[in-house]
């Protein structure tokens, strides 16, 4: 059975509304509430206060925190007003409750900058608003994550400085900058402590956020693909910024990377499985970028998960495989981006040229 918990002290009735309906709708769904949570408790809801925000600090990768947020404003701009709270408070998802007059506005966020809101009458509370956030929160709070790696310092000598795919990956970094498609890495320094970074870097080996990736097919095995957390504009040096990628370990649940020896490495990226699972199910995929934009009618999933998980995963690879062309499938990740195969990266440039649409439609 999955267990969860609430933890803080909401402001406003409302809010507290809010909580007793949820902690009733998971507990009708089959959740086990516990007042004290365990060190693989499966969701936590934390109720963080505006001006000091503490994170709830998981023992294990498989807790999903929903972050909730009270203000008694209308946010004028709610992911610049709303982010920095789910990344200082170590969230996977942020619920930022704003208290109007006579209604309640709930938006909810994700690492993944997506976003999509819901508002409910203050003098006509609608049960049916809690059924609306369990749909929408327990398919991911159930999700599986496949963040870890594991390091071989097997990669052929001949590969130490790259090759030509890896020039081809430099260059469509550039591409994607130029194109105005790559946020600036989130500084996480700027609004966590140092306790809070050495807290992710233990937890998920994050030492930063950054937006999009890129991979490209090295032969029938592997790929290489961009690395977490960099400027994907400036990517030069393999390990660092070029990761050789040569399977999954099912039993491990971790990322199998091949690296040059006496290297400190970055982690792949969390998008990794994925474009695993494509690139194993199709021999005609040469490369794949996932950027943080639309274009118009795409397939697109239903259910927003996490990047890094295999639900995600397998939910693309099944829709690529659906796709008229598989090797040159373009698939809307709802409220977060697309997820585009080619035959190489050239191949998807010449395709998307002129038809990116930079803001992603929220819903």
């Amino acid at each position: 059975m999955s267990t969860f918990t609430c933890i803080g002290q909401p402001q406003h009735p409302s809010t507290e509304w809010l909580i007793d309906g949820l902690q009733q709708t998971f507990a009708n769904e089959g959740y086990e509430y516990l007042n004290t949570p365990e060190d693989d408790i499966k969701l936590v809801f934390n109720v963080v206060d505006r001006e000091t925000p503490r994170p709830y600090r998981r023992k294990a990768q498989g807790t999903f925190v929903v972050s909730i947020v009270e203000t008694e404003e209308r946010p004028q701009e709610v992911h610049k007003e709303a982010y920095p709270y789910l990344v200082r408070s170590l969230a996977n998802h942020l619920m930022y409750v704003s208290h109007l007059e006579d209604s309640t506005e709930l938006y909810f966020l994700t690492p993944e900058q997506g976003n999509y809101s819901m508002s409910f009458d203050n003098n006509k509370q609608d049960d049916q608003v809690f059924d609306q956030i369990y749909q929408r929160l327990q398919p991911l709070a159930s999700s599986q994550l496949v963040i870890d790696n594991d390091f071989y310092e097997d990669l052929p000598e001949s590969l130490w400085n790259g090759d030509e795919i890896t020039d081809s990956l430099s260059a469509s970094g550039k591409k994607l900058d130029e194109m105005n498609l790559l946020p600036a890495p989130f500084p996480l320094e700027d609004v966590l402590s140092e306790r809070d970074i050495r807290h992710l870097k233990k937890l998920y080996g994050i030492g930063g956020l950054s937006y999009g990736n890129l991979s490209a097919r090295k032969d029938e095995e592997n790929f290489w693909m961009s690395a977490s957390g960099i400027d994907k504009s400036q990517m030069s040096e393999v390990g660092k910024d070029f990761l050789h990628i040569s399977g999954y370990d099912y039993e491990k649940n971790k990322m199998k990377v091949s690296i040059p020896p006496n290297i400190t490495p970055k982690r792949a990226s969390v998008d990794a499985i994925e474009h695993w699972m494509i690139y194993k199910e199709h021999p005609e995929v040469g490369a794949i970028v996932h950027i943080h934009a639309w274009m118009d009618n795409v397939e697109a999933t239903e259910i927003n998960y996490p990047c890094g998980t295999v639900e995600l995963a397998e939910t693309v690879a099944r829709l690529v495989k659906e796709s008229e062309d598989p090797s040159r499938a373009v698939i809307g990740l709802k409220n977060h981006g697309l997820t585009i195969t080619g035959r190489d990266l050239d191949d998807i440039f010449n395709r998307i040229e002129g038809k990116i649409i930079p803001q992603v439609p929220m819903h």
